[in-house]
């Protein structure tokens, strides 16, 4: 019988087109108000779409979407709100309601196999009752200092980050797992070793597909070091649309994985006694075009500005540590036998620096931010650092020491992190004292629900209360 439902379905190949169309339209410099008008027209003359998926994510990072029907957005685009008080970590009961504001630049066509048919995805920024910028939306606050950056020194933000992930036996693996029985792992193999039908391959060969079609501009994709782990890369772009494909990676991966029957994993060391899970951060600076952390007689290749930006991270390195490793689980990674990022240096060659200086050109060069872990905020993380590492305190001093240093380490622990994080003044600057007393609350409420010492056995609760895990039922019991 011939099919009731006439919904929007686009193949991968037009998919990619219409996709980086979008983000050229954004590169360009398309005004707000031109793509605003543009996407309002192609939703009102697309006859088969249905609803627009709009996204935004809390203070901690974890995602969330609703859908509106598309007809009701039309007439509504611009009065969207929700009760912010259901959120962990935004608005209190008697100050519920909260406003969405799509944000038109982020507007993406979407696989229909993965999200189904007769859908389209736009972020959102967040806004208070009043109409102004919600304080504890980090899409918003990195959105304007990206603005700032641009109107008052023209300077443009460059990151590509390299997000690893574990793929794993079932669905809900997280919400199922107990600390007897741990996770089980589709594939026993390693760094680049997978079979063509694998099931980690297959998954990874999926997911690569999806995420070509969505603009990711794919660079090279592959498992990675410890078993069932994964990791796919991809270009760099601006900081903003880097957090958002962050976002829309992490998506992507756990609902492919569902259709496969699988779990995609994005905690940072969910099995002990293997590698754990990074996000490591790439990150440039351009202005006028130009690549403003290379140099090719600076040292290591890299331009006075570049190293002043290193020094005020590494001078900070522990007091970000938290944002950057906001979760019980994240402190299991920084085991320096795995490889671990935990030295508060920086350095050509070594991988447990917290900042790795890659081999580049006058196109490349750049910084890795090693420390980041991928169950981290990627709207935080990116404001945090660029903010550091352009404004923040540095002692001059002691620049080279901080830089070279073998004996400075980062937290072992999340009650340290919360601790240095609690006493920065700086921090309490950039980001408000009401934003980084709820983040705080937050990361304690899930460290309280944890056993203190980590041990060598990954424990129930810090999988079950980690903030990317979905399980409002368990927390609203405890």
């Amino acid at each position: 019988m011939e099919s009731l439902r006439n919904l929007l379905q686009i193949p991968y190949e037009e998919l990619e087109e219409l996709n980086l169309e979008a983000k050229e339209k954004v590169s360009r410099g398309t005004s707000p108000d031109e793509l605003r008008d543009y996407y309002l027209k192609y939703l009102a003359d697309e006859k088969r779409l249905k609803a627009v998926t709009i996204c935004f994510s809390d203070i901690e990072g974890r995602f969330h979407m609703l859908d509106y029907d598309k007809k009701f957005l039309l007439d509504s685009h611009d009065n969207l709100t929700f009760d912010g008080s259901s959120i962990r970590g935004f608005t209190s009961v008697n100050q519920s309601d909260l406003r969405l504001e799509p944000d038109w630049q982020s507007f993406r066509w979407l696989p229909s196999d993965v999200f189904t048919p007769g859908k389209v995805l736009v972020f959102a920024t967040i806004h208070d009752r009043d109409g102004t910028p919600y304080s504890s939306d980090m899409r918003a606050r990195l959105k304007l200092y990206l603005d700032e950056l641009k109107q008052n020194q023209n300077i443009s933000t460059n990151i590509a980050v390299e997000c690893e992930g574990f793929l794993f036996e079932g669905q809900n693996a997280e919400q199922n797992f107990t600390s007897r029985e741990g996770f089980k792992m589709v594939s026993k193999g390693g760094y680049f070793n997978s079979l063509p039908n694998d099931p980690l391959k297959i998954f990874i060969d999926t997911f690569a597909e999806a995420q070509r079609a969505l603009a990711f501009e794919n660079e090279k994709d592959h498992p990675e070091v410890a078993p069932s782990q994964f990791e796919l890369n991809y270009r760099f772009c601006d900081a903003l649309t880097a957090a958002d494909q962050l976002q829309l990676y992490k998506l992507t991966a756990r609902q492919v994985a569902a259709n496969m029957g699988m779990t995609a994993s994005f905690l940072p060391k969910p099995i002990a006694g293997i590698n754990g899970s990074g996000m490591h951060t790439n990150l440039s600076l351009s202005k006028d075009g130009k690549n403003i952390f290379f140099a090719k007689e600076g040292e290591d290749g890299l331009s006075n500005q570049a190293w002043d930006f290193i020094d005020r991270v590494l001078f900070s390195a522990n007091d970000l540590c938290l944002a950057l490793n906001p979760s019980v689980n994240s402190y299991r990674r920084l085991d320096p036998n795995f490889e671990a990022p935990n030295q508060i240096k920086s350095s050509a060659v070594d991988r447990t620096s917290m900042i790795r200086i890659p081999l580049g050109n006058e196109k490349s060069s750049r910084i890795e931010v090693r420390t980041v872990a991928p169950d981290a905020n990627p709207y935080l993380v990116f404001y945090l650092l660029l903010k550091t590492g352009l404004e923040g305190p540095v002692d001059a001093s002691a620049a080279e020491e901080n830089r070279r240093s073998r004996t400075r380490f980062l937290p072992g622990n999340i009650y340290d992190a919360v601790r240095h994080f609690k006493g920065s003044n700086f921090l309490a600057e950039v980001l408000g004292q009401e934003n980084k007393d709820k983040f705080i609350d937050r990361k304690k409420a899930s460290a309280h629900r944890c056993p203190r010492e980590l041990g060598t056995m990954v424990k129930t609760e810090e999988i079950l209360f980690h903030h990317e895990v979905t399980n409002q039922y368990i927390w609203s019991r405890f």
